[in-house]
């Protein structure tokens, strides 16, 4: 789990650095300013929780299921949040926006959330033995 939890974090960290600098570069003559701000906020918010993972993968031991419950609920909340807000700005810039992506932002979000709360969980576990 472990390596597969670095992996993750790596990948999503390399991705919203592309992702990142296509939408500052590529993407601004097609996106309008709300779809470069969303856009942004879900490159931001993948990189942010590429670090998380890094960390997770480094610190857990991931023999409690607390610590895989952390890693899934992140690795879910990254795919589900990210990469609807990419795909309702990319679909809505070419004029035919996906609306079934819109609900599944949120429930992307409540991962991302309760990810936070298990790796939460998780250190304070891990600081109650030190």
């Amino acid at each position: 789990m472990k390596e597969t939890v670095l992996i993750f974090g790596g990948v999503f960290g390399a991705l919203a650095v592309v992702l990142g600098a296509f939408g500052a570069h590529a993407l601004k003559r097609s996106f309008n300013a709300d779809q470069l701000k969303s856009f942004e906020t879900g490159v931001k918010y993948q990189l942010y929780h590429a670090f998380l993972l890094i960390i997770s993968g480094i610190v857990f031991p991931f023999m409690e299921i607390t610590q895989t419950l952390t890693a899934w609920f992140l690795i879910i909340g990254v795919i589900l949040f990210s990469f609807s807000i990419y795909g309702l700005c990319w679909s809505g810039s070419r004029g035919r926006k996906i609306s079934i992506l819109g609900p599944i932002t949120p429930i992307g979000g409540l991962f991302l959330i309760l990810g936070w709360i298990f790796f939460t969980i998780s250190i304070a576990k891990i600081a109650s033995y030190l």
